[in-house]
């Protein structure tokens, strides 16, 4: 490749679009293998798709690459991961560009706009199937990324695709610390989170952490008739709705006390660009107080993700003798959501109703992430997304949380880690009709493809 700038990045630019058809074709591909890391589904389809991965980075340039998985100290095996190593000039430096393949369970299929979620179908510029964003178009960036560069790659290069991201990555430190040596690197992309707007890229410089609690109401040994009881005694669904409604106040903030709340007013996030986003009835009054900004970033946000009751389908003249539901606590970045877990649990058990037994149990605990410190890496990345969009990049928080990333922290304190975006806001990841917007991926693929230029100093 020349040595002129303007022309490396010309070369680059042009490389990467004659390849992107291709990328393309392949994430379809990948989108095709239903490869959910939920327990209850085949475990088979994640070996499918990490042996697909490996393929493909391979065709990349990186012949090293290989399905691996860690044993954790109690014996626990992980889901199948890809990691592959391709060393840089000497003295370049080593960049860890990391993706995960697993994703979400698709849902009800009636609830998609496809017939099926993983047959992927493309409608205009939006590429629709699970999988399609989250997080396989974070793998397709580093594929396409590594192939506009080809043989002129400036910098030590090592990828990671995990394979248990969607279900909190439980061995994902015990990965780190088996494959440290692997994985070591100076500077470490995530590529797993959104872009601002469509045409308006980001850095993800902040996300909250996150805890989980199943909580169980129990009200009576044994089911009865509601009819001969009912009165005196409370069922227990009604009963755990009053204690859920116990933990957001009049206006909608949470009222778990020692939870941290911090503004955020560096970005405006218009009010009804986040109503379209959210899919919200347009009766639905916003909950919380302060900027939007602040509230989906900086302060903690609770919400009740899954209930066991007896169904409609099976109701009957009963009382409900015990519910069990799940709280999902978002934490502004700084706090330790150990601690803020410990706390919600004290509030539901301070506010059992009406002598109710509550029973609650942390069962996952993730710390946030704060990226905002000036770094050369992070002046590289400024620089590629402004080239491949044309316009300049937001610095925007995530209410999302990636735990792993503190993990990454951790085991490699002096990296410098970018978490850059390969979805948009109508990407709707986790949910029915996930989608890619195909235009924007192709700039993030070129965008990793001049980072990696930037920081081996070749553009």
């Amino acid at each position: 490749m020349t040595s002129d700038p303007t022309e490396t990045i010309a070369a680059i630019t042009r490389r990467a679009a004659e390849d992107y058809a291709r990328v393309l074709d392949e994430l379809i591909d990948l989108v095709t293998i239903p490869s959910v890391s939920n327990a209850s589904f085949d475990p088979a389809h994640l070996s499918t798709s990490a042996h697909a991965v490996a393929d493909l980075l391979r065709d990349a340039g990186l012949d090293s690459a290989r399905v691996v998985t860690a044993t954790t100290a109690d014996g626990r095996v992980s889901r199948p991961a890809v990691l592959a190593h391709r060393p840089g000039p000497d003295g370049a430096p080593t960049v860890l560009l990391y993706a995960h393949h697993d994703v979400q369970p698709p849902g009800e299929t009636a609830d998609w706009s496809i017939d099926d979620p993983f047959i992927p179908e493309r409608r205009g510029e939006r590429l629709f199937g699970r999988g399609a964003a989250d997080d396989k178009a974070g793998i397709m960036a580093h594929v396409g990324a590594l192939r506009a560069l080809g043989d002129d790659l400036p910098v030590g290069v090592t990828v990671f695709v995990e394979g248990e991201e969607e279900i909190g990555s439980p061995t994902f430190h015990d990965f780190l610390t088996q494959y440290q040596d692997d994985l070591a690197a100076d500077v470490i992309v995530v590529a797993d989170s959104t872009n601002w707007a469509i045409g308006t890229p980001s850095l993800t410089t902040s996300l909250r952490g996150m805890a989980q609690v199943e909580v169980t109401v129990t009200a009576a040994h044994h089911a009865v008739h509601s009819g001969v009881f009912g009165g005196p005694s409370l069922d227990a669904v009604t009963l755990a709705s009053r204690l859920i409604a116990t933990l957001h106040d009049d206006d909608g903030s949470v009222a778990v006390g020692g939870l941290h709340a911090v503004e955020n007013d560096l970005v405006h996030y218009d009010e009804a660009e986040f109503r379209r986003g959210a899919g919200l009835v347009d009766s639905l009054r916003l909950a919380g107080t302060g900027s939007i900004a602040s509230r989906l970033w900086s302060k903690p946000a609770l919400a009740v993700i899954g209930l066991d009751a007896t169904s409609v389908a099976r109701s009957s003249n009963t009382l409900i003798p015990a519910c069990t539901f799940v709280l999902s606590l978002r934490v502004a970045p700084g706090q330790d959501p150990r601690e803020a877990a410990d706390m919600l649990v004290a509030h539901l058990t301070a506010h059992a109703p009406f002598g109710a037994e509550v029973a609650a149990r942390i069962t996952e605990a993730g710390p946030g992430f704060d990226g905002s410190e000036r770094t050369e890496a992070l002046d590289a990345a400024e620089w590629a997304l402004a080239q491949a969009w044309g316009s300049a990049a937001v610095h925007q928080g995530m209410g999302g949380s990636i735990p792993f990333i503190s993990d990454l922290k951790q085991v490699f304190p002096d990296a410098q880690i970018l978490v850059t975006g390969v979805e948009d806001p109508d990407s709707r990841a986790h949910s029915a009709d996930e989608s890619l917007h195909v235009g924007e991926h192709a700039k993030a693929v070129l965008a990793e493809a001049l980072l990696l230029a930037r920081l081996g100093g070749i553009a």
